[in-house]
């Protein structure tokens, strides 16, 4: 297929016929949907097991806190040795401790909180990022411009569906057997799925960057540094972006919450409420991928953080479960476009062999953000009703784009020349 005729119609079908496509990302969505049966099988089994909620609570922090703080070293893992060689060797390892993590929850009160916190820390700390390492390959896979857009949109649609179909499956699970078997499903599907993505062809191109690297210290000196400076001045809107998204995001979940429970709607209403916010972020994903944007995409980028504030902002204003739903979807458009269009930049600022680092410094923000937002609307909600809340939440969406707007219009970081396959990529200069 040139070039050609894929700038001419680049769409969804075009993405997924792209040689090794299909294959490479089904073994990733795979893997990736562990990601949504893992946190809450864990969180019930735990409860189950220690009958404590203080003591779950304090296992799950101490699993996503090392799984996303943590998330930007194991990626440059990934950036200096290759995928497969870092891969391989991390997903076994985060078998090893989950599967550990499943024989001291099976009974209940057989181990003491500190051993619990301990083992789940560990295996947080090892979480394959099999996200960013897919759309690193995404960027090798769709070198056209318009193409990788698609691709992003596909990949981040599919996300969003993923981690609402993940706890769906858990409750499936737990309806005929005990909380520590979903840990065991969501360690078969991590293993199988990064078995299926490693051993994809497309990853072959992805060879360890430490030669190259080093190569281009030794003939461009100190402007190796520069460069590299520039580039995390490249990354720094979107993750900005990204932090306030998850923020807002964070928010809004125990807001929705508490806005069904003061008004005496069961939990099943809460679920099918936040499913609206992810319907819209599916359908905003999809139609953002199909257009052909002459707008750039660090202008875009802000704007669409302000849409989402804008909508969430009304949300306060709903007077039930219907009209909040409609807000809420309202504000999931714009979510997808602007994770897309995150990682599109982060893509751009980074060179090749620190792609996957700097996807995942985007998840990270996005992930902190969340965390960040529930605290916050924790101690919001206690002092003030849901509507100034869902107010405050759009209003730190709205200020986030006023923030990153100035890197709409800043100087762009140095583009890179793709790599063909067997050749090294360098700067361009």
């Amino acid at each position: 297929m040139s070039s050609t005729s894929v700038a001419r119609r680049p769409s969804y079908a075009v993405v997924l016929r792209i040689p090794h496509a299909r294959r490479t990302f089904a073994a990733a969505l795979l893997g990736r949907l562990s990601y949504g049966v893992v946190p809450l099988s864990v969180m019930l089994a735990v409860t189950r097991s220690a009958g404590s909620y203080a003591v779950a609570g304090t296992v799950m922090a101490l699993f996503g806190g090392t799984s996303v703080f943590l998330s930007p070293a194991r990626a440059a893992l990934i950036d200096r040795h290759g995928p497969r060689r870092a891969l391989v060797p991390m997903v076994a390892v985060y078998a090893g401790l989950l599967g550990l993590l499943t024989g001291l929850v099976w009974r209940p009160g057989a181990t003491s909180p500190l051993v619990l916190g301990a083992v789940t820390a560990a295996a947080g700390a090892c979480t394959p990022p099999l996200g960013p390492t897919m759309r690193a390959v995404w960027g090798r896979l769709a070198p056209d411009r318009a193409l990788l857009q698609r691709a992003y949109s596909l990949d981040g649609v599919a996300e969003e569906l993923l981690f609402v179909s993940g706890p769906l499956l858990v409750g499936v699970v737990v309806g005929f057997a005990p909380p520590a078997a979903g840990i065991v499903l969501g360690t078969g599907l991590m293993v199988a799925g990064t078995a299926g993505f490693a051993t994809s062809p497309a990853l072959r191109t992805m060879r360890a960057a430490a030669g190259a690297v080093r190569r281009r210290g030794r003939l461009l000196g100190r402007g190796a540094v520069r460069r590299g400076r520039s580039v995390l001045r490249g990354i720094l809107q979107p993750v900005v972006a990204t932090a306030g998204v998850g923020l807002t995001l964070g928010a809004a979940d125990l807001v929705v919450v508490a806005f069904a429970q003061q008004r005496h709607y069961g939990d099943d209403a809460v679920a099918w409420t936040l499913a609206a916010l992810s319907g819209g972020s599916a359908v905003g994903g999809l139609l953002n991928g199909a257009v052909s944007w002459r707008l750039p995409a660090r202008v875009r980028l802000p704007l669409a953080v302000a849409g989402m504030g804008l909508a969430l902002g009304a949300a306060g204003l709903a007077t039930g479960l219907g009209t909040l739903a409609f807000a809420l979807a309202a504000a999931g458009f714009f979510v997808a476009p602007a994770l897309t269009t995150a990682y599109l930049i982060a893509d751009d600022a980074a060179a090749p062999e620190a792609r996957v680092r700097a996807g995942a410094w985007v998840n990270t923000g996005v992930n902190a953000g969340i965390t960040a937002g529930a605290a916050g609307a924790g101690l919001l909600l206690g002092a003030a009703p849901t509507a100034l809340c869902f107010a405050v939440a759009g209003a730190a969406a709205l200020l986030t784009a006023l923030a990153t707007a100035r890197g709409g219009r800043g100087p762009s970081a140095p583009r890179t020349v793709p790599e063909r396959d067997g050749e090294e990529a360098v700067p361009a200069v």
